[in-house]
């Protein structure tokens, strides 16, 4: 199924804030104006700063008297169908929306490596959705970065008294949802509109290069969160190892690593951010912060049983997909060689199934409390 055959009657794209924010103010707002002051006064003297060049151009290709509403209505249309659309690149489709550029695409293939990955994220806490301490009875909850929204139709439907949201770049989400979620299309890393103190929980989870300035996001989540409430983060750091040896040096999902690391340095969303999110929310103010760090084997090398599915879901999102994290970035960020880069991929493919390396990669969960 396509992006296009998929119901998005729940996402406001574009309807403005969440219900209960703050309104936000265009710089084009003039209302506050003097009456009459418009080419004197102070409307002339904002003009005279404004150097000439930054001049909008007027379009005066119609006299229709129609023309402003059906023109505006027309452009936004356009608009919201381009988000909608998304970027289509090299066979992927990509998210249109934001300020800064995506490297995950947000067609099938990857709506599927979600939901794949929450299997595997519900398995690891044992059916849990998430580790805080909240209330009993949460009455709002947010979903950064929700994807395919599977964590937040999971989390809406056990607490179906609480209004969830699940915000992302991309109108991906499903339309037959809980009564009591929705999902809005907005920028996290812009500043947020949902007002003070509203969420008992505020859940991110696996944004893989997608957040610059991780201190001004758990800020906007301490703003945003009721007192006593809390944000949990999570994600995994993929540093391969063992703790046998049984993991060569020149390993190819090594070195697939680095390349990660090195890719998500470069457009400054570094990818070991998440060994910096305990101090992150201990500076914003955030008590009874607490960090816990589990390892995924990286296929069903263990013994355990629960481990051995986990290794299981682990080898499956490697080798299926695994590219997805590099489709875009590769060539893009680093000017790298695709054909290397595929005679790499395979032979990371044909390693992660050898049950003989024991390898693993840390798994962080964050989390914290806003202060009573």
């Amino acid at each position: 199924m396509g992006i296009a055959d998929r119901d998005h009657e729940h996402a406001s794209s574009s309807s403005g804030p969440a219900a209960g924010s703050p309104t936000a103010t265009s710089p084009l707002d003039q209302s506050n104006a003097a009456p009459g002051a418009s080419g004197s006064g102070s409307g002339a003297t904002t003009a005279a700063a404004i150097a000439n060049d930054d001049q909008i151009e007027a379009d005066y290709s119609t006299d229709d008297d129609g023309f402003d509403a059906s023109t505006t209505n027309t452009y936004l249309t356009s608009i919201a169908s381009d988000i909608r659309r998304g970027v289509e690149e090299n066979g992927r489709l990509y998210a249109a929306y934001g300020m800064h550029k995506t490297y995950l695409p947000i067609d099938d293939g990857e709506l599927d490596r979600n939901d794949l990955q929450h299997c595997k994220f519900t398995l690891m806490l044992e059916g849990k959705l998430f580790l805080a301490p909240i209330v009993a009875k949460p009455q709002n909850i947010l979903d950064l970065g929700t994807g395919s929204g599977i964590w937040a139709i999971d989390i809406a439907d056990a607490y179906p008294s609480a209004a969830v949201i699940g915000v992302d770049l991309a109108p991906v989400q499903p339309s037959i949802v809980p009564p009591n979620l929705t999902f809005e299309i907005d920028d996290i890393e812009k500043d947020w509109l949902w007002g003070e103190d509203q969420f008992d929980l505020i859940h991110g989870r696996e944004l893989i290069m997608a957040i610059r300035d991780w201190p001004r996001l758990v800020r906007q989540a301490y703003t945003c969160l009721k007192p006593g409430g809390y944000i949990q983060l999570s994600g995994s750091l993929p540093d391969f190892q063992a703790d046998d040896g049984t993991l060569p040096p020149d390993a190819a999902y090594l070195e697939m690593s680095r390349i990660y690391f090195d890719m998500s340095a470069r457009i400054g969303a570094s990818g070991r951010e998440v060994q910096h999110w305990k101090r992150y929310l201990e500076d914003a103010g955030y008590v009874d912060v607490v960090q816990h760090v589990v390892k995924i084997p990286t296929n069903p090398w263990p013994k355990d049983s629960r481990l051995k599915k986990i290794g299981a879901f682990e080898l499956a999102h490697f080798r299926d997909g695994i590219a997805n994290v590099f489709a875009r970035g590769y060539e893009d960020i680093l000017g790298g060689d695709p054909v290397y880069f595929q005679v790499l991929l395979a032979r990371a493919r044909q390693e992660v199934m050898n049950r003989g390396m024991h390898s693993w990669v840390p798994f962080y969960y964050v989390w914290g409390r806003k202060p009573q």
